[in-house]
């Protein structure tokens, strides 16, 4: 029976995260709220890249899904940078944060 290697308890980390941030975006309907939850997703989902490009200490880990992850990060942090100005804009015209229940401002 093999136990639980770093790699695997990386890659359960990562699930956990992912499922985490998709419930906060579900649930909430603060726009802040929703941008940090889609954050955790995609931290889940780069901890999760990381975990399966991990090999044996004998060959080298696949440079692939690292070179996604860095993109990856890049990306989601424009994308945050982009969601939390158009948040703020939003609260300027509007003076509300958050969605009801038709899902628009």
């Amino acid at each position: 029976m093999e136990i639980l290697t770093i790699p695997h308890i990386y890659a359960l980390v990562g699930v956990a995260l992912l499922s985490v941030g998709l419930y906060g975006l579900v649930v909430y309907a603060h726009l802040v709220r929703k941008i940090l939850a889609i954050n955790i997703s995609s931290s889940g989902v780069f901890l999760f890249l990381v975990a399966i490009a991990d090999q044996t200490s004998d060959v080298m880990p696949d440079p692939i899904p690292h070179a996604m992850v860095l993109t990856g990060i890049v990306v989601a942090v424009s994308a945050t940078a982009l969601a939390l100005a158009l948040a703020c804009r939003l609260y300027q015209e509007n003076l509300s944060s958050r969605l009801d229940d038709h899902g628009s401002l």
